[in-house]
């Protein structure tokens, strides 16, 4: 086990108590839409890997480009879905251009899936963000949102 590194500069209150809100808030709103779309019987893994895959052109991504695209591992995306497949919510075919990848593509089942869920997950969206914000508020947390997943 590697020995703690010590702290140059400790969180002053201030940052402590935006850190832990900010911390919160992720922990709730996840929470929350997560729990609406288990009621659908989706995990939030399997929107995101529906939602991304239907954006891509002609419903089709190398495993590679959806894994970065979700800021995943590959290995963790196959294992998904594989699970997936097996629901006939994806397929997987061999890449044309690279002979060791696979495609994954969204299958009509999953696309009717997608657009099944997609109302009411965006009802869980305003529910539990968009509408809890006013018009500045929200601009504001896209600019903060920004700021942070830039590097």
């Amino acid at each position: 086990m590697k020995p703690v590194q010590a702290v140059d500069s400790w969180l002053d209150a201030d940052e402590e108590r935006a850190w832990r809100t900010f911390r919160r808030m992720m922990v709730v709103v996840q929470a929350r839409t997560a729990q609406d779309l288990a009621e659908l019987g989706l995990s939030e893994a399997d929107y995101e890997v529906l939602s991304t895959l239907s954006e891509a052109p002609d419903r089709t991504s190398t495993l590679h480009a959806q894994a970065t695209k979700m800021a995943w591992s590959r290995s963790r995306l196959s294992r998904h879905a594989s699970r997936m497949e097996s629901r006939g919510l994806v397929e997987r075919r061999p890449d044309p251009d690279d002979g060791r990848g696979c495609l994954l593509v969204l299958t009509p089942h999953g696309f009717e899936i997608l657009a099944e869920a997609a109302p009411a997950h965006v009802v869980s969206v305003r529910r539990h963000v968009i509408d809890r914000l006013r018009r500045d508020d929200l601009a504001n947390l896209e600019r903060i949102a920004d700021q942070i997943i830039s590097e």
